[in-house]
């Protein structure tokens, strides 16, 4: 797997990225968030098959390197930083449907487009593999095709409690799921009692996701440190003195 930075190659339409590089090979063995997504269910030789079909991208903040109803040519394995995904209408308006980190697979299609857009939130290190190459693999091993499935089927329950957040939660609910669904994505299963978070998004950004205005967000926001749900330290560092007490509030129990 080779390397390159694309902050010299990006073409903005705007900030679009034209995704290039030369593919080579690693040994993702030893890839520091080999135990993450896809990568974790692999063999060594799988692993080693995987590598040689990958290249490996950086992608600087604020770039758009998944076009909503593009081509589908490639897939992108999230290895570093935290992604923005949306939907968009023809006059320009969008809708962020998610925020996804290390070990997320994109751009899994039931056709040959995009569903969705994707861009960087900061800088992101991906994966990419060419669709043609990862269908190959997916036949040779069923492995990497079954953890694939996996993947869906975690989109589709992420997709399901979306709606049910824009549908019926408060504005505090929602702000608390939003902070667990963070935990959940740093820790996975292993949540500790108490926790810190960063948020790299804007309140902007928080507020598109949450079907709420910015103010809203702040009030929200407000309303939670005085109730000694959370702590906000410099700059983006957020303290979780109880997650119990949040996970609760972001369920309806609270």
């Amino acid at each position: 797997m080779s390397t390159v930075s694309l902050s010299d190659q990006a073409v903005h339409r705007p900030r679009r990225l034209v995704l290039a590089g030369m593919e080579g090979c690693t040994n993702c063995a030893a890839c520091e968030v080999r135990g993450h997504g896809v990568c974790s269910a692999l063999a060594d030789k799988e692993l080693e098959r995987l590598s040689r079909a990958a290249v490996k991208v950086t992608v600087p903040a604020g770039h758009m390197f998944i076009e909503e109803g593009s081509d589908a040519h490639d897939f992108f394995n999230v290895t570093g930083g935290t992604v923005k995904l949306f939907k968009s209408l023809p006059d320009g308006r969008r809708q962020i449907t998610g925020f996804v980190g290390v070990g997320h697979f994109l751009g899994l299609a039931v056709s040959d487009h995009y569903a969705f857009g994707a861009e960087s939130v900061e800088q992101v290190q991906l994966c990419r593999f060419s669709r043609t190459k990862l269908e190959t693999l997916m036949e040779e091993f069923p492995s990497i095709e079954r953890r694939l499935l996996a993947e869906a089927a975690n989109e589709l329950v992420a997709a399901q409690d979306q709606m049910l957040l824009l549908g019926r939660k408060t504005a505090h609910e929602r702000v608390a799921s939003f902070l667990y669904g963070r935990l959940v994505e740093k820790y996975g299963e292993h949540i500790p009692p108490v926790a810190d978070i960063l948020l790299p998004m804007t309140r902007a950004d928080i507020a598109d996701f949450l079907g709420l205005t910015v103010e809203t967000v702040s009030r929200t926001f407000s309303r939670l440190r005085r109730e000694h749900l959370i702590g906000v330290g410099a700059g983006q560092d957020i303290h979780i003195p109880s997650v119990s007490r949040l996970e609760a509030i972001g369920s309806g129990d609270g």
